[in-house]
């Protein structure tokens, strides 16, 4: 099985504890390989890169700048599938069939399609609509 995390559940996978087990012991069963794609750290990045912002310079961004490195380490530790020409030209044919779906989720749902991967991910529902695309929850 060729597996791609959506962001939920990369952030469960490098948090560690129980999810994290679920994850691992799920891939384990199954005999996935796991991936996420790019659109995982871009999504990370600007949040955290947003959090670092809204506080105050100094002794207010010691926790946030603390995570942002922990996930800049983290995600060494994962192949990261690209949004490379197919996935783009897959993208722009989902953002013609389904303009109502949000465009990070199109992005990644382009990847997995381009590599013919299930997502696996929390927020089913916001996937389900796509053709072709598989999707599983290992987290609830």
């Amino acid at each position: 099985m060729f597996a791609v995390l959506d962001t939920n559940h990369y952030v469960a996978l490098i948090a560690g504890g129980p999810l994290s087990i679920t994850i691992s012991r799920r891939a384990t069963e199954v005999d996935a390989d796991i991936f996420t794609t790019i659109i995982t750290p871009q999504e990370i990045t600007q949040g955290w890169l947003a959090a670092i912002n809204r506080e105050q310079a100094g002794r207010d961004q010691l926790f946030s700048y603390a995570r942002f490195q922990h996930n800049l380490l983290a995600f060494s530790k994962l192949p990261i599938l690209p949004f490379d020409q197919e996935a783009a030209e897959t993208f722009h044919q989902l953002r013609r069939d389904l303009p109502r779906t949000g465009t990070m989720d199109l992005k990644i749902a382009a990847v997995c399609l381009a590599h013919d991967a299930t997502l696996l991910t929390r927020n089913v529902a916001d996937f389900q609509n796509i053709p072709g695309l598989r999707v599983e929850n290992w987290l609830d």
